[in-house]
């Protein structure tokens, strides 16, 4: 039996890789705010004996950006990543896998990216991501097989993007933002999940694979799937000074977006189940 433990366990992702893990019989432990906050001893103990761990933890980027709450974004990934490396070097039998996430905001918002040609964000989120994955990949000199996951947006059901955007696109409200023309790359849950555990199962896998359907979409193929899924109208647009008013410089996250594609999970002989915005949004919804 599996033994993994994970942070962020309570979030959208954590509580489906955790119900995912279950249900195959394997024991998973979740790390809380205060099992990190007890020091790289405490959080040692508690990662003492697994086989998996995975690191899920960061504070939501959708939300108005401060300059504290940039300093909250930045120490819940790196700072708290740099621990939990800490952490396993401190641990005589070590897992056999460490798994961190990332997420396609490493790349730039202009041209086409996989893991081998790409152009680095120069932005906050771009250098932040950067960080996060280099603190994770120094888990790599303790003999660890480290997977770094750039996730695109993670659309599932009963949580995350799509589940805010629901109750407006019901009542007939809902639209793109903007124009819609920004790049959008996705990856539906179902995917999310077996590429966990083919990152646990296949001791090929390491280094960072981006977490996204190979056919990326844009803001505005995202609302016409949604649309059509609920058979409801989209024709409205909110204008990117209201978001701008309301989420300050974290409005990037939602005017800007990144083509990617997962040439590294191809390469390795992964298969994706949705690789499409109409079916992913239509299987969510349903």
């Amino acid at each position: 039996m599996r033994q993994i433990a994970i942070t962020g366990a309570g979030g959208f992702v954590g509580t489906t890789l955790t119900g995912a893990f279950e249900a195959k019989g394997w024991k998973v432990t979740g790390l809380g705010r205060e099992d990190l906050r007890s020091g790289p001893e405490g959080i040692a103990r508690k990662l003492e004996g697994m086989d998996v761990v995975i690191n899920l933890a960061g504070a939501p980027v959708i939300k108005r950006w401060t300059e504290g709450y940039k300093k909250t974004m930045y120490q819940s990934r790196v700072d708290l990543t740099r621990a939990l490396v800490g952490a396993l070097g401190l641990i005589d039998s070590k897992p056999g896998v460490f798994i961190s996430t990332s997420a396609v905001g490493f790349y730039s918002s202009s041209g086409r990216h996989d893991e081998y040609d790409y152009k680095q964000a120069g932005d906050f989120l771009g250098h932040m991501a950067h960080d996060w994955e280099q603190e994770a990949l120094k888990a790599k000199a303790l003999g660890i097989r480290t997977v770094v996951f750039r996730f695109g947006v993670v659309l599932g059901r009963n949580g995350g993007a799509l589940k805010q955007m629901l109750l407006p696109f019901r009542l007939g409200v809902g639209g793109t933002v903007g124009d819609g023309s920004q790049a959008f790359s996705w990856v539906h849950m179902e995917d999310l999940v077996r590429a966990f555990i083919s990152a646990m199962d296949e001791e090929s896998y390491g280094g960072a694979y981006n977490l996204c359907s190979p056919n990326s979409s844009t803001n505005k193929g995202l609302t016409r799937a949604l649309a059509r899924a609920l058979g409801r109208p989209a024709i409205l647009r909110v204008p990117e000074f209201i978001l701008k008013m309301q989420y300050g410089q974290g409005a990037e996250v939602l005017t800007k977006g990144q083509t990617v594609y997962p040439k590294r999970l191809l390469d390795a002989g992964f298969k994706f189940r949705f690789t499409e915005i109409e079916e992913a949004v239509r299987d969510c919804v349903s």
